[in-house]
């Protein structure tokens, strides 16, 4: 007899419930949905498109959108460092030839993130050893006057031992370079250089440093280094806020003959993501 109770007051709960609540504990369960296969075009960028850009006919040669700072014919693209006067230096049969006495030049434009190529020339009858061999240097961003800046060696390193952060290619005294690529001397050397330069607060402090990446003679020798300052002989760098500067080469004092320029051109680059 409880039994019978117990089932009776079960089945009158569930009529009390109404057919609604009966139908819910009845209904099928919803089909499984499977989520949209993706395309290929799901993963395709089509817009911005890069704009063209002509190559040289050798990969030496400036491309279409190139500004061309030496074609062996002029100095017009160059001041000297000191006092913004004519450069100084010596043309002649397409090569452009350091004249210590004038000191340093730099370029009239000023440029920002860049692309760099130029070709150099340690002379065959080069003398001395050390940093009194072949010394010169290419400053990507000159900052002031002397050797202010960022500077990337040129030396005579075929078989002419220095110091390692002081040799050809290297950042000097930052960044020695991953391999000596050096040509003897009286052969032309070639520097292709990715310049990202540092970025800076309104305050003066600095939010992004220096970077370089460096090809010496089509050998990769700066691999996107991290800068810690500018250039200094002595003592550690450090920075200096500027937005834009000049590229600078450098008439060093050593005794040795002086070393000639060819073919310099840069392309300028958009600001680092």
């Amino acid at each position: 007899m409880r039994r019978r109770i117990l089932f009776g007051l079960g089945a009158a709960a569930i009529l009390a419930s109404g057919p609604a609540s009966l139908l819910a504990q009845t209904a099928a369960p919803a089909p499984f949905s499977k989520p949209p296969y993706p395309k290929p075009q799901d993963t395709e960028v089509w817009t911005p498109v890069p704009p063209v850009v002509t190559p040289g006919a050798v990969d030496a040669a400036p491309p279409s959108d190139a500004v061309v700072l030496f074609d062996g014919s002029n100095l017009d693209q160059w001041v000297n460092t000191r006092d913004k006067a004519p450069a100084g230096w010596t043309v002649g049969g397409g090569v452009l030839t350091v004249a210590k006495a004038a000191g340093n030049i730099e370029t009239k434009r000023k440029f920002r993130n860049y692309q760099l190529h130029l070709e150099w020339r340690v002379p065959a009858d080069v003398t001395g050893s050390g940093q009194s061999r072949g010394n010169s240097g290419v400053f990507l961003a000159s900052t002031g006057a002397g050797d202010a800046g960022y500077e990337l060696q040129i030396l005579d390193s075929y078989n002419n031992p220095t110091y390692v952060n002081g040799q050809a290619a290297s950042l000097y005294k930052q960044a020695a370079p991953l391999v000596n690529a050096a040509r003897k001397p009286g052969d032309w050397q070639s520097y292709d250089v990715v310049w990202t330069a540092p970025v800076f607060a309104a305050d003066g402090k600095l939010t992004a440093p220096a970077r370089v990446t460096a090809f010496h003679n089509g050998v990769l020798v700066q691999n996107d280094v991290v800068l810690t300052g500018e250039t200094l002989y002595i003592g550690k760098p450090f920075y200096r806020p500027y937005t834009t500067a000049p590229i600078k080469l450098q008439a060093h004092g050593d005794p040795s003959p002086p070393l000639s320029f060819r073919n310099i051109w840069v392309r300028d680059l958009p600001a680092a993501p």
